[in-house]
């Protein structure tokens, strides 16, 4: 806890003192308790504050990123609004704007995603300007990965499956890993910060200073393959669906694409269907899948969750 807690020490005192104040409290349930909700309110998502505000926003400490808008929604939804309602500052990176969809546009997927991000109580969204439907694993589409990654700097990122069946998901995965790896090389060059040019002072350019995060996972919900572990989002399960549903131009009944997607009153079904089956294999009614490669370490034996019989 306290080799965290000295992580981010540098880049934001004030979350140091809360961390700090947790490694001492939260082994008591009102102590954990005191913390979440004093983080949640220092915190708390742009879109909350009442008037404009000039407060710097904190480093990210979770980052979905995916190829497409509603890629997160279905994939990792639940467990992101989880985390930020424990307290931790999330967010979304959507690589394309959603042009190449059969229903909708890009205008529209803007609007859902806004009103998703909502839902899933993210602190932060963008979409960059990747062509949709030809994510490519380009020096030029690394390089805009690496500086929302130094912007943001997440301690743990969330990719997608490194398979699937479509090649924006695959690649999305790929160029995610690679660009977390170069965030962190100190010379790499990735351009000005636009702030410093302006003439702001040298602390606006911490936003690009060399950052690697500490962990990546993956979603797997794209893919059948047996997770690593689960997260149960059975308290989650109803806002993440109505943060899918935000997609109307997707998932609303219409003629285009009527041969690819499911009728609107199959769509809860199949979504509750998925959540029901990775539930069950983590003893929980609904759960979301993710793989990580690194082995997992145990500290006592007696707390691992799930029983084995």
């Amino acid at each position: 806890m306290y080799r965290y807690v000295d992580e981010i020490s540098d880049r934001d005192p004030l979350a140091a003192v809360w961390a700090r104040f947790a490694a001492i409290t939260v082994q008591t349930g009102i102590g954990y308790l005191i913390h979440n909700v004093a983080r949640r309110l220092l915190s708390a998502p742009p879109y909350l504050y009442p008037f404009p505000t000039d407060m710097p926003a904190s480093p990210l400490d979770i980052l979905a990123l995916a190829a497409h808008r509603d890629d997160v929604e279905q994939t990792c939804g639940g467990t992101l609004l989880k985390m930020a309602q424990l307290g931790h500052r999330t967010g979304i990176l959507d690589l394309t704007q959603g042009e190449m969809g059969t229903r909708g546009n890009a205008e529209d997927r803007a609007r859902e995603a806004e009103d998703a991000a909502k839902i899933l109580c993210t602190s932060w969204r963008q979409a960059l300007d990747i062509p949709d439907g030809r994510v490519e694993n380009t020096r030029e589409n690394r390089l805009k990965v690496v500086r929302v990654l130094r912007q943001q700097r997440p301690r743990v990122v969330i990719l997608p499956y490194w398979k699937g069946r479509h090649p924006d998901h695959y690649t999305a995965s790929v160029l995610g890993y690679e660009a977390c790896f170069l965030a962190g090389l100190a010379k790499l060059d990735v351009g000005v910060d636009l702030n410093v040019a302006a003439g702001d002072s040298p602390a606006g350019a911490t936003g690009l200073l060399p950052h690697r995060p500490f962990k990546i996972i993956y979603a797997t919900l794209y893919y059948d393959v047996r997770p690593t572990f689960v997260v149960d989002i059975t308290d989650q399960f109803e806002a993440r669906f109505q943060a899918l549903m935000a997609y109307k131009s997707q998932f609303s009944d219409q003629e285009a694409g009527k041969g690819i997607f499911p009728a609107g009153d199959e769509i809860r079904s199949r979504i509750e269907s998925m959540a029901r089956f990775y539930g069950m294999l983590g003893g929980i009614t609904y759960a979301e899948p993710f793989i990580q490669k690194e082995v997992g370490l145990v500290e006592d034996l007696t707390l691992i969750p799930v029983k084995s019989i």
